[in-house]
């Protein structure tokens, strides 16, 4: 998979993503990462590429053609429309099922915008898609395009060692994940749970899956409203109830 991120700064794009199961992804060639900074494309000869909106406001507009121009370095030669996902807190909130959709594009392109926003009309010629990373405005998109790289890119094969290891994670199958634990068996006087040391698969699976349904019941008790429970799930949250 191909990301590229339109950016006016690249180098804090390329360094954020090149280190861990990102880098390591990128090495062995499962996703590549382009930053492009927007800036070389401008024709104003200090390379701004900024101006005053119309109608007056506080602050400055990216302009719409060194963007535009951009994205076309990108897109030139391609045979189809490439997703373009612009970053901003006005988009639809971004959450798994949204890295699932990303993550079978071979070729997705981010527009991070700073300042006070964009031209409109430069987004309305090549945007697809608008995302927010939650109910709250930072200083530019590059932090919001990494956050979506990093969990659209651990969806790709070949990214993690192990491909299965994604699919018990939260919000895979619509609770949170179970508590998990490692050596020693004891720590500060607190020992693991008994059933995961037992070996009976099945009932690790069960206790594993009831955890689930508590913690999510606990912290986020808003997923198990579109969650099918079956009669022995409700039944064991009304007996846990107190937990």
């Amino acid at each position: 998979m191909n990301f590229h991120i339109l950016t006016l700064f690249p180098e804090m794009v390329s360094d954020g993503l090149n280190t861990s199961i990102i880098g390591r992804a990128k090495e062995n060639e499962s996703i590549s990462i382009e930053a492009i900074n927007i800036r070389d494309y401008t024709t104003e000869k200090h390379g701004k590429v900024d101006d005053y909106p119309y109608g007056g406001g506080a602050g400055m507009l990216m302009q719409a053609q060194p963007i535009y121009d951009a994205y076309k370095a990108i897109t030139e030669g391609k045979n189809k429309k490439i997703r373009t996902v612009y970053v901003t807190p006005q988009g639809h909130t971004f959450n798994q099922k949204m890295a699932h959709d990303f993550a079978k594009e071979e070729d997705l392109i981010i527009l991070c915008g700073h300042y006070e926003g964009i031209d409109e009309r430069v987004l309305d010629e090549i945007v697809t898609d608008r995302v927010s990373i939650g109910d709250y405005v930072l200083t530019g998109g590059e932090l919001a395009a990494m956050v979506m790289v990093d969990s659209i890119s651990r969806l790709v094969p070949g990214v993690l060692h192990n491909d299965d290891s994604s699919m018990d994670e939260s919000f895979e199958n619509g609770l949170l994940e179970y508590p998990q634990y490692s050596r020693p068996a004891v720590w500060n006087d607190k020992e693991v749970p008994p059933i995961l040391l037992s070996g009976d698969h099945k009932k690790v699976d069960e206790w594993r899956h009831n955890m689930s349904l508590l913690r999510t019941k606990k912290y986020r008790p808003d997923l198990l409203e579109a969650y099918p429970l079956t009669d022995k799930d409700r039944k064991f949250l009304e007996e846990n109830s107190e937990l």
